[in-house]
């Protein structure tokens, strides 16, 4: 096998790779549909282009990629790679104008929206470019909840450490069977994508989720052992799926990130999947994508938590002034740890306010508790200034979203002569819901038992659909003024 060697520990993505291509050949690395390759057929392809790539590019060349999730498209990122460029995997579904916008940001050599005709397979002793952990390995666009995405410069290093922490955490084996909804140009499904390929374990990729019964029913065709998702497609699979209906006996374990999960929706799930180990994940993509990690057995005592640091990370909570917070106290989220980014493409200024002493700034607002798990309060862009109180809009979800008929929530501001801001609902009712004037009703009702009257919405939105990032996160900038209401 060109290139193969016996890694360490710390050995980088393609090094782990190529070593399990050498010692597994035959093992399916990617099930798309009928199409199998195995880690021997993309080692092989890989090695290919990543030597003619070699005559096209300088190492430190970025090379941007256009594909939806496909076998192609992880040769395109290990292959540039081996080449010594940068990875830079863009979103297909953007419009061409904002694809040649961030080419262009990123100086990329070229575009690829497909993989060149083969060219001829590698010498035996070909060797992929000699790389070192702290040279910049991917450059991934952020997923633009809140405005313009920006840059992140993640290094090889960084990415091997956070691959080898969420393998030492997860249950994960070489024998595991994923099914991958997750796209490979955002920070998760590139988690995803670069642990199961360096632990040599099998990916089945799907790419659409507008029938959620028949994602159920992959999992059950391919003898699926994991799932991993965002919020959404939690909320579609209880919603649509038809879990009752679809026996899934391989299945031991799924992974949630992207965004702050509902508690009774995890229940929910949890009673559809009684023998599911259901995991909770925290993470950024400044971080290489994890930062912490909720066990099935630590959130039954931890209920709302992310869980503790993965191993190799602190964390910290800190007051405005940069004083670490004892626990129990709500500040600022930071964290270090040999995963961090390199800091953000051509953005020095914001580099600096994000990037401090070694420690990330991560904009998130939270506290943790005796025992190191962290519990998060919101984005501190996002927190609501109701008159002289600052009110956590995940607080407020969480209460909105436990009401019998709601599906989805944001908790959005709304501006107010008199406070400043006072708290908008924006929610999608669930299927067979009450009529829109009763369910507004017993959100009303559930929150005047629950939350302190100025957390209370003044105003409630219903809504078909919440608009999202292609990696499921809300898009809150994005929520309409108005919509079909109640105050």
């Amino acid at each position: 096998m060109p290139g193969a060697q016996n890694p360490t520990s710390s050995a980088l993505l393609l090094t782990r790779l190529l070593h399990q291509a050498a010692t597994r050949p035959t093992h399916p690395a990617f099930i798309e549909g009928d199409r199998v390759t195995s880690f021997g057929a993309l080692a092989a392809l890989i090695a290919a282009q990543g030597e003619a790539l070699k005559s096209s590019i300088q190492p430190g060349d970025r090379v941007s990629m256009v594909m939806d999730n496909c076998t192609e498209l992880a040769v395109a990122i290990y292959a540039t790679w081996w080449a010594g460029g940068v990875a830079v995997a863009l979103n297909p579904a953007l419009k061409p104008a904002d694809i040649a916008q961030l080419t262009e940001a990123c100086q990329a050599r070229f575009c690829w929206t497909a993989l060149p005709e083969a060219p001829a397979p590698a010498p035996a002793d070909a060797t992929p470019h000699t790389t070192q952990p702290e040279a910049l390995a991917s450059l991934v666009f952020t997923s633009g909840t809140t405005g313009q995405p920006k840059g992140v410069m993640l290094s090889h290093g960084a990415l091997a450490a956070n691959t080898l922490a969420v393998q030492q955490t997860l249950p994960m084996s070489p024998d595991d069977v994923t099914l991958c909804v997750l796209p490979f140009h955002y920070a998760f499904g590139s988690s995803v994508l670069h642990t199961h390929l360096s632990l040599g374990a099998t990916l089945v990729l799907e790419n659409s989720f507008m029938y959620p019964q028949r994602i159920v029913q992959r999992m059950a065709q391919v003898a699926a052992t994991h799932f991993y998702g965002v919020p959404s497609s939690f909320y579609l699979l209880l919603e649509r799926g038809q879990l009752s209906a679809q026996p899934l006996p391989a299945l031991r374990h799924v992974a949630q990130a992207g965004g702050p999960m509902d508690p009774a929706r995890i229940e929910r799930f949890q009673q559809a999947l009684p023998e599911v180990g259901f995991w909770v994940m925290y993470g950024q993509t400044e971080a290489c994508s994890r930062l912490t990690t909720l066990s099935p057995v630590l959130r039954a005592s931890k209920p709302g938590s992310v869980g503790p640091a993965l191993p190799g990370i602190e964390l910290q909570v800190r007051n405005a002034q940069g004083d670490t917070l004892p626990p129990g106290e709500v500040g600022d989220i930071w964290a270090r740890g040999p995963n961090l980014m390199l800091g953000y493409w051509a953005s020095p200024e914001d580099t600096a306010s994000t990037l401090v002493d070694g420690w990330l700034h991560t904009g998130d607002i939270g506290h943790l508790d005796a025992d190191g798990c962290l519990f998060l309060h919101g984005r501190s862009r996002e927190i609501l200034k109701v008159g002289a109180h600052r009110v956590s809009p995940h607080e407020i979800e969480r209460c909105i979203q436990a009401v019998p008929g709601v599906g989805e929530c944001a908790v959005v501001p709304l501006p107010d002569a008199l406070l400043g801001e006072v708290v908008r609902a924006c929610v999608v009712p669930a299927v067979g819901h009450p009529p829109l004037p009763q369910l507004t009703r017993d959100i009303q009702r559930h929150c005047r038992e629950h939350l302190a009257l100025y957390k209370a919405p003044k105003q409630i939105d219903f809504f078909d659909a919440l608009p999202r990032t292609a990696s499921g996160k809300v898009q809150k900038h994005l929520i309409p003024a108005s919509n079909t209401s109640s105050t």
